[in-house]
C-alpha cells in the first residue's frame, strides 16, 4: 500500500518528466521529438506530393496516347517537371540526335533511345526518394537513441539509491519514469518513419514501374516511326 502511495506522489506527466530529467535525457528527448516533427513533415508532403504527381501523369499518358502529333505534344511539354514526361523528352531528344544524320542505325538507335528513357527513370525515381532516407535513418536509430536515453536515467536512478542509501519507490520512479519517456519518445518517432518508409518505397516501386510502361510503349512507338523512315 505504501508502494502505491509513493507511486501517486510523483508526477509522471510528460512535462514533469522532462523538466525534471537529466540534461542527457533532455538532450536526446529533444533530438528525438525534432527527429519526429521533420519525419512527419516528410510523410505529410510526400503523401500530397505523390498525389498530385500521380494525378498529373495520369493526364499525360491520356493526352499523349491520344496525340497523333509527336512533336506538337512536345513542344506543349518540354518544360515540364512531371517526372514521365522528362522520361518523355528525353527519349524525343535522344531520337532526334539519332535521326539527324542521313544513315540512321536502327540497332543504335533503338539501344540509345532505351538507355537514354532508362536513365532518366532512374534519375527522376532517385529524386523522388531523396528525402525518405530521413525516414529509413530514423526508424532505425531512434530506438537506439531512446534506449541510450534509458540506460542514462537507471544509471541516474542508481546514482541516487547510492548516494541516498534508500531503494523505496519515490527515490527510484523519477529516474526511471525518465529513462522510459525517453524509450517511449524513440518509438514513437521509429514507428510512424518506419510505417511510412515501407509504404513509400512500395509507391515509388510502382510509380517507377509506372514509367517503365510508359517508355516501352514510346519506344515501341519511335522504333515504328523509325522503320517507316528506313523504308
Amino acid at each position: 500500500m505504501n508502494l502505491v502511495l509513493a507511486a501517486q506522489a510523483v508526477n509522471f506527466s510528460p512535462i514533469t518528466l522532462f523538466m525534471d530529467a537529466d540534461w542527457v535525457v533532455k538532450a536526446v528527448i529533444i533530438g528525438l521529438a525534432l527527429a519526429s516533427i521533420w519525419a512527419w513533415t516528410i510523410i505529410i508532403s510526400f503523401t500530397v506530393k505523390m498525389a498530385r504527381i500521380n494525378s498529373q501523369t495520369e493526364k499525360f499518358e491520356r493526352d499523349f496516347w491520344a496525340s497523333s502529333d509527336i512533336d506538337g505534344f512536345y513542344s506543349g511539354h518540354s518544360k515540364s517537371e512531371l517526372p514521365v514526361a522528362r522520361v518523355f523528352t528525353a527519349g524525343v531528344a535522344e531520337w532526334r540526335r539519332s535521326t539527324n544524320g542521313k544513315n540512321i542505325d536502327r540497332a543504335g538507335t533503338r539501344e540509345r533511345l532505351a538507355t537514354a528513357m532508362d536513365a532518366t527513370i532512374a534519375a527522376e525515381t532517385d529524386k523522388l526518394a531523396n528525402r525518405l532516407n530521413f525516414l529509413a535513418t530514423t526508424g532505425s536509430v531512434a530506438p537506439f537513441v531512446g534506449l541510450f536515453g534509458t540506460v542514462w536515467g537507471i544509471m541516474r536512478s542508481f546514482a541516487a539509491i547510492a548516494a541516498e542509501q534508500n531503494s523505496s519507490l519515490a527515490v527510484v520512479a523519477p529516474g526511471i519514469a525518465e529513462a522510459l519517456f525517453a524509450t517511449a519518445i524513440g518509438l514513437f518517432a521509429a514507428i510512424p518513419a518506419v510505417i511510412a518508409y515501407n509504404r513509400f518505397s512500395h509507391r515509388l516501386n510502382q510509380y517507377e514501374a509506372r514509367m517503365g510502361r510508359f517508355a516501352d510503349g514510346f519506344h515501341g512507338t519511335l522504333s515504328r516511326e523509325l522503320e517507316r523512315e528506313s523504308n
